[in-house]
């Protein structure tokens, strides 16, 4: 082994070892794939180790690459973050990620403090895998999910937890009008089997996959269908909506705030985050 490895190479190693391919590594990169491969070659020569499985669907690490990946992990982004602070006015713009439904109801929201003291947002609205995948990849420096990450280089915390409803337009709904986000009715299933020890009687009369046209759907009286009760709260209380079956023990889907460790402590990362943190336990 070589015993001066280009902390370049490092860098574009360790880009394609948390995006998973060669190509969205080198679009985090702003470089061609077939630079990529070119420096992953070089790389895995001076080290003598073969670092990636080349599959169909991307790139597989291999242990000797998971083990340079956690020795790596830490300083190389606190170099990165140094580097990038040198002589340039600090970063003031989030890129911040969540599906959206939440970030319209109430992330967004909760972050207009933190826009009028300077910090400029840039919203990116998606799945949680995709958004933690752009989170990993340096995309994105904040992302809203459902799913707990557990990659190299993310740091996450709960957030809050969103309780599940099934409501109507008033108390004489259909039940058996089910209206879902999906064909399968995850959300609807869940409860159903939660709350009343069975699974949903039929399959559904509407599926649209946005929680938001289901609200809307449900207060014209299309059926009743299940919703995250911070969606809902202020329909809720004018009697827009009603909750058919009161429960003390509704399902619950814990919400994680994750950010990349490298900006983690990042000025207008760490006010975004206080700001959610603070703004998620009313929520």
């Amino acid at each position: 082994m070589s015993d001066r490895v280009s902390l370049d190479l490092l860098h574009t190693f360790l880009t394609v070892h948390r995006s998973g391919t060669l190509t969205r590594a080198a679009e985090v990169l702003g470089l061609s794939q077939p630079t990529v491969t070119a420096q992953m070659r070089s790389l895995e020569a001076q080290l003598g180790q073969s670092l990636f499985v080349r599959g169909a669907r991307g790139v597989t690490p291999t242990p000797a690459a998971d083990d340079l990946a956690r020795r790596l992990d830490g300083p190389l982004d606190a170099l990165a973050g140094v580097a990038g602070s040198l002589g340039a006015e600090p970063e003031r713009t989030l890129h911040l990620g969540g599906p959206a439904e939440l970030m319209t109801a109430r992330v967004l929201p909760a972050l207009a403090g933190v826009i009028a003291a300077g910090v400029s947002v840039r919203a990116q609205l998606g799945l949680a895998d995709d958004l933690l995948a752009d989170l990993s990849a340096g995309r994105l420096d904040m992302v809203v999910s459902a799913i707990r990450p557990r990659r190299a280089g993310l740091h996450a915390e709960p957030l809050c937890d969103e309780e599940f409803v099934l409501v109507g337009a008033s108390q004489e709904t259909d039940k058996s009008r089910l209206m879902s986000y999906a064909e399968d009715m995850p959300i609807v299933r869940r409860w159903w089997r939660h709350v009343l020890g069975a699974p949903p009687p039929r399959r559904a009369v509407l599926v649209v996959p946005d929680l938001r046209a289901l609200r809307a759907a449900a207060i014209a009286g299309i059926g009743a269908t299940v919703l995250p009760r911070y969606l809902i709260a202020e329909d809720l209380r004018t009697g827009a909506l009603v909750d058919l079956h009161p429960t003390d023990d509704p399902p619950i889907n814990t919400l994680y705030l994750a950010t990349r460790s490298a900006v983690h402590d990042a000025p207008h990362v760490a006010a975004a985050r206080k700001a959610l943190l603070e703004q998620g336990r009313l929520w």
